[in-house]
């Protein structure tokens, strides 16, 4: 359960998911019904509810149209609201749900670096031993953008490279600005971090070590 849950019904949710991700586009309540899969009756109620609050605002119909409403920009906690919704329902939940269960082997790391002005949203995917393979991860976040309603901008690097980020690196800025979020830990997941090798000098130092040890044993018998 998330925070959204406490806050918002499933229904509140499904629709401000749709409304969200195209803020400024007039929504029907049938054609709310169809993206939501929920029964018209129950957007309706939740439509009125939702614009009682402030939260849609209602479109005047044209003769012959029908009414329609759109997110309600104004709402004086509408920028609180997309930022809950990016954070849980929208964007977050769905994305690491459907990283774990696909790419658990792989993926170590996972954030999501905000969203543009043609609400699109930027994730940034970092994996360990094992390298997602690119047409698996193509075709998945394929159907999650269906199901958000949402272009997905993926960046997929290894941890070696998150590692090596200087300050002169794009991503760096990314992963430093506000809208930046970590929804993949390590240890989140199976995945394994490649196994280091160790260099010549300290392969040499180890070998050293070891037989220093053992001639030690021996000479104390």
């Amino acid at each position: 359960m998330s925070a959204a849950d406490f806050l918002l019904s499933p229904a509140v949710q499904k629709l401000m998911q749709v409304v969200y991700a195209a803020p400024d586009h007039p929504y029907s309540v049938n054609e709310l019904a169809q993206r939501t899969k929920l029964e018209p009756s129950e957007v309706d109620a939740t439509v009125e509810h939702l614009v009682k609050s402030g939260i849609l605002a209602k479109q005047k119909a044209m003769a012959d149209q029908t009414e329609t409403v759109k997110a309600n920009r104004s709402f004086v906690f509408y920028r609180e609201l997309r930022s809950i919704a990016l954070k849980s329902f929208a964007a977050a939940e769905p994305i690491r749900s459907m990283l774990r269960s696909k790419f658990k082997n792989s993926v170590v790391r996972a954030f999501v670096l905000g969203e543009d002005n043609d609400n699109v949203i930027e994730l940034l995917v970092v994996h360990g031993a094992v390298t997602p393979d690119e047409a698996t991860m193509t075709e998945a976040c394929r159907k999650l953008s269906k199901a958000l309603h949402r272009h997905l901008q993926v960046h997929v690097i290894s941890n070696a490279r998150l590692e090596g980020l200087t300050s002169r690196d794009a991503l760096t800025a990314k992963l430093a600005a506000a809208s930046a979020f970590e929804i993949i830990a390590p240890g989140d997941t199976k995945a394994q971090l490649p196994t280091e090798r160790l260099g010549l000098l300290q392969s040499a130092r180890k070998k050293l070590a070891a037989l220093s040890l053992s001639q030690h044993r021996s000479g104390s018998h």
